[in-house]
This record gives C-alpha cells, structure tokens and sequence, in this order.
C-alpha cells in the first residue's frame, strides 16, 4: 500500500463499508459499547464540526443509541435515510464515531501518538515540507524505540528514506548510511519477533482445540513442531520484545507437554521482564495481566498454595491501582482472570463451601454488557462452577451446568473441557442418586469419547465402574471404590493419564467415598499437607 492510498479518504471509506457490510450490526455494536463520556466526547465533537447539528448520521447515531436490538427496518421506518443511501451513512458514522474516540484523552496511548506523529508527517511531506516532515518523524522514531514498537519504527524509517531521496542535505552520504543500517537492524528484530509470535499463536491454537499431548506421538509431533519453528537467535542481543515473544513460546509448548515446572520458570521470567522495564506494563497492560495468569496457572498444577496466593493478590491488588491503566478489555480481562483464579484457590486449598456469593459474582459479571467475555471461557466458568458444587456435595447444582457445557454446540475449541464435563456428569448423576439416568448417560458419554478419541485409561476404567454399579451389592461398594482406587492411583503420575486428575479429582472422590467422609475434607487434608 502507498502512502498516497493510506491518506486516500475514499480508499479508507471503501474499506469502511466492506466492514459494515460483512457484519451489519457493527456499528450498532459499537455505539452500545460507548461510555456516556464516550458519547457526550462524540456529540461534543459532532459539533465543532460546525452545520452538523441536524446532520443525518448524528440522528442515526442517537436513533441507534436509544434502540435495544439492531434493526434495518426500523431505520427505515424512521425516515433518517433512504435504503440506497443507509450503507454510506453507516460507514460515514462509523468512522466519524472512530475518529472520536482516537481523540479521546483516555485512547491517547503511545501508540495512537505515534501513529498520529506519523500521519502529520505524512501530510507535510505530500505538502513538500521536507524538513517540517523530518523533524517529526525523528520524533516519533525516539518514541518508537523507547516504547518498543519497532513495526512501526520501520514504517517511520522507510518514509524517511523516501523523504531524503527528494530532501538533498550535506549529509545525504552518511545519513543514507544509517537509515539503511537501521531500516535493516529494525526488520531483522521485526523478523524474529514475528516468528517468535507466530510460533506462541499456534501452539495456542494447538491447545486449544486438542488441549494437553495425549501421547508419545502427540509429544513428538509438537515437540518437532516446536523445535523446527524455533528461529535462531543470539538471547543477549534480544529486547523487551524478542524475549517477551521467546518466553510466551516456550510457555505453550510447556504447558502443551505438561511440563508445569517449565510453565512456572517461564511464566515468571515473562511477568519479570515486565517488572524490570515497568515503562512497557504501561504500554502493554494486556500483555502484563496474561503473564500474571500464566504464572498463576503453573502454580495451580504445581500446587504452591503461597506463591499462587501472593500471585493472586498482585492481581487483584491492579484493580485499585492508580499507575495501572483504565480500559473496557483491561477491565474484562481483570473481571476473567481475577475470577478463574478465585475458584483455582478455592480447589487448591479445598475451600468448596460457601461459593454460591462467588458463582454468583461470576455470573452477574458473565451477563453484564460491560464485559465482553467469549463463549470459550464461558464454558470453562461452567466447568469450575460444576466442580465447585460437586466438592461441595451439591450434586443437582453441579449437573446443572455440566449440562450447560454438553448443551452447547458452537463450541468448537478445547476438547478436553467437553470430555470432562460429561465424565463429571456422570459421576454427580451417580451421587445425586439419580440412577434412571445412568444407562442413557453411560451410552453418550461413551460414544462421544470414541468419536473424539479421547478414551484413555482413567475414562475407560470410571465407565466400567459405573456400567458395574448395578451388579454390586451395597455392602461391597467399599471394597469396588479401593479396587477402582487403586487402578486409578498408578494413573496418577502418568504423563499421558493424568492430565485426567487436573480437571477431575477422582482420587479425592474415591478416598471421601472409601472413608466416608465429605470430598471437600480429603481435598483440604491434602491440601494443608502440601502447604509451602
């Protein structure tokens, strides 16, 4: 793309308009995400315009803002605009609402201010002011390079060159030479850190839609996946960004081999980084909160109930921080990971009682316009509801929304979550004594593991159980739930086999049924027994 076509009004309307037509209730999106300051900076903004006050896409903007669902006809209906002229004027609105925004204080980052810088000096430059063009875009060169945002760098690099090629100065054989020194130094960074990227992205990908290796040949499969997309690299010459990108990809590829120690060594080194250039936690605030979660994940599998707290209370500790950047996402982000890793505590230390104020904190936030929350991570909510409920002893509540995860059919991703549901399911079935249900249960759940594959030795030997659990006589339970046990207990350190005691402790439940005692008490025995 030229710089002529990246100023090109009609060119950016166009794209505009594809947009809206693809998705035709993104604007109306939009709006219904505004802030009431959000929309009196728009109104406000509207009217320094001057002649815009009975503008029609100002009056589409506020019919749209009163309205509770999106409507085509009702716009037309309205008498606002005419069908032929509606996609025009949705794009027109569109980006003048965008516009807006960018001029709001609280979307003034540093990277929209150098992007800006960048755009004033391309408009002194199509003006001819060479030298004006220059002066910002060193400017905003400096900004690039102190806040790391080295793609952006490069862009500034290039028009320089572009300028200097028409703005003879003295200096032109020296200053040649260092703008091609830098354009080259800044796309090798950029090189790497795109491949760093790429390769964190899709080994997310690849845990998301199969979760944990299952295998050796699972293992195999990522681990040469992992090494051959591993680009060279020298670490001591690597910045902020190299190493934050370096330290994600080793972090899935930990997490996908169920490698939880590595996980921890490179979720801490990654919230380190960022605690040793604190300038780029102001800068990628997103990023700063994702690290912390990790951490905190890893602990959870490693069961390091002190750490996980101290982890847990710095990022609660965010919310009221003042320093702490402010935002719609960092606030949907805080509400998700604040509130997974609640229930992760409560789980690791065995606390199941008295959890409906959190479920329904957690719910009333999951229903609220205000977080944007993705059906993924719904699902998994649902999942440590269950759980929740089932240590517990609460079993009506925990098939409750194990059904609403088997119930769900859009989800495409994390197929380990599904499979455990319906295994949990089952065993809450059992203990609320609904046994009419079992054999209808056992059948489904059976062929949805064979269909996904997912029949592994923990799955085979609880179905056998359960299908077995009319033939015993009640008097020989005790006995079955220390032979089941005990087939379980050598799955425990399996690195392929227990990856089924992360989303589900069978062991705990068994040994509360063997002693007769509440899940949740087994579960906070073991717990104070590991205490570190």
């Amino acid at each position: 793309m030229s710089w002529n076509q990246i100023i090109d009004s009609q060119f950016i309307m166009r794209k505009i308009i594809t947009t809206l037509n693809d998705h035709n209730d993104s604007l109306f999106i939009l709006i219904k995400s505004l802030s009431k300051s959000e929309k009196r900076q728009f109104k406000l903004y509207v009217g320094r315009l001057g002649g815009n006050s009975d503008a029609k896409f100002l009056q589409l903007f506020e019919f749209l803002d009163k309205e509770k669902k999106y409507s085509e006809e009702a716009i037309l209906k309205s008498g606002i605009v005419t069908k032929t002229q509606l996609s025009n004027l949705k794009a027109h609105l569109y980006r003048q609402l965008l516009i807006s925004l960018r001029l709001t204080p609280a979307h003034q980052n540093i990277r929209v201010q150098i992007r800006e810088q960048l755009d004033f000096a391309t408009i002194l430059y199509q003006k001819g002011l060479y030298k004006q063009s220059l002066k910002i875009l060193e400017k905003a060169k400096s900004m690039a390079m102190e806040n790391e945002e080295k793609n952006v760098a490069y862009e500034i690099v290039e028009l320089e060159k572009v300028i200097e090629t028409q703005y003879i100065t003295r200096s032109i054989a020296t200053r040649a030479d260092e703008l091609a020194q830098e354009a080259k130094q800044l796309s090798e960074q950029n090189i790497l850190a795109s491949k760093l990227s790429n390769l964190s992205l899709q080994l997310y990908s690849i845990m998301l839609k199969t979760g944990y290796v299952k295998s050796d040949e699972e293992k195999n499969e990522v681990t040469q996946y992992f090494e051959s997309q591993m680009p060279q690299y020298n670490y001591e010459t690597l910045t902020f960004r190299e190493r934050l990108w370096l330290y994600k990809a080793h972090l899935w590829y930990s997490f996908l081999i169920q490698d939880f120690l590595s996980c921890y060594k490179y979720a801490d080194r990654y919230v380190r980084l960022f605690e040793e250039y604190p300038l780029m936690i102001k800068q990628n605030p997103v990023f700063y909160l994702k690290g912390i979660h990790y951490l905190l994940e890893s602990l959870f599998y490693l069961k390091h109930e002190s750490k996980f707290k101290e982890a847990l209370d710095k990022l609660t500790n965010l919310r009221e921080n003042t320093d702490f950047p402010k935002g719609d996402n960092l606030d949907t982000l805080l509400f998700l990971y604040i509130s997974i890793n609640k229930f992760n505590y409560r789980f690791m230390i065995g606390h199941f009682e008295d959890g409906d104020d959190l479920v329904k904190e957690v719910m009333e936030g999951l229903k609220s316009p205000k977080y944007k929350i993705d059906e993924h991570h719904v699902m998994v909510f649902y999942y440590k509801m269950a759980s929740l409920y089932f240590g517990a002893g609460d079993n009506i509540k925990c098939i409750e929304y194990c059904q609403k995860i088997i119930n769900t059919h859009t989800l495409k991703s994390r197929e380990d979550l599904m499979c455990f549901s319906r295994i949990l399911n089952l065993v809450a079935h059992y203990e609320a004594g609904k046994d009419y249900h079992l054999d209808s249960l056992l059948r489904s759940t059976y062929k949805f593991l064979i269909k996904m594959n997912e029949l592994h030795e923990v799955q085979k030997e609880m179905i056998k159980f359960v299908r077995n659990l009319g033939d015993i006589y009640p008097h020989e339970l005790k006995a079955e739930f220390k032979k089941l046990h005990t087939t379980l207990k050598q799955y425990e350190d399996d690195p392929y086999e227990r990856r089924a005691f992360l989303y589900l402790d069978l062991l705990s439940w068994l040994e509360s049924k063997i002693e007769n005692r509440p899940v949740a008490e087994v579960v906070k025995e073991k717990a104070t027994k590991l205490v570190r």
